[in-house]
């Protein structure tokens, strides 16, 4: 490009941060993964939790389970009655689906740690939810084919 001055935009030398005794002083920062692991030192969906604590861990993975199965019971629940008016229907409909798709992201970010049990239990919550509340296996009759007050999820 001509006329343009690049001395204008030199940032000039880097400078590492100030040191103290002859040593770099880099702030503490912890590595994100970017691959699966296993192990209970992770952070799931808040900072710092389940951190350390084993039992916390275990417990974010109940937590993770229960949101997943709870997305497959939105996705497959009637509960609005039949003969209800057109308006409240839809409004029904669009709290469920809000909920359904704000607990569907939560239970992605969680699967986002990396962590391999994190994974492991979102899908297990998922295939149990589908087992109970989505397929044929404790349908009453053909009749009962729509089984949602929401369409399905559709990537």
């Amino acid at each position: 490009m001509e006329g343009m001055n690049h001395s204008d935009h030199d940032m000039g030398p880097m400078t590492p941060p100030p040191s103290m005794n002859g040593t770099t002083m880099m702030p503490h920062r912890k590595m994100m993964h970017m691959t699966f692991f296993w192990g209970t030192n992770a952070e799931v969906l808040f900072p710092r939790w389940p951190g350390t604590n084993t039992g916390m861990y275990y417990l974010a993975l109940l937590f993770v389970f229960a949101l997943a199965v709870l997305v497959e019971w939105l996705s497959h629940c009637r509960l609005i009655k039949a003969g209800s008016g057109h308006v409240a229907a839809g409004m029904v409909q669009t709290l469920l689906h809000g909920i359904r798709v704000g607990l569907a992201y939560m239970v992605m970010l969680a699967v986002m740690s990396f962590n391999a049990g994190v994974f492991l239990v979102a899908v297990a919550g998922h295939t149990l939810g589908f087992f109970l509340f989505g397929s044929k296996v404790f349908r009453k009759s053909e009749e009962d084919e729509k089984v949602s007050d929401l369409p399905p999820m559709r990537c």
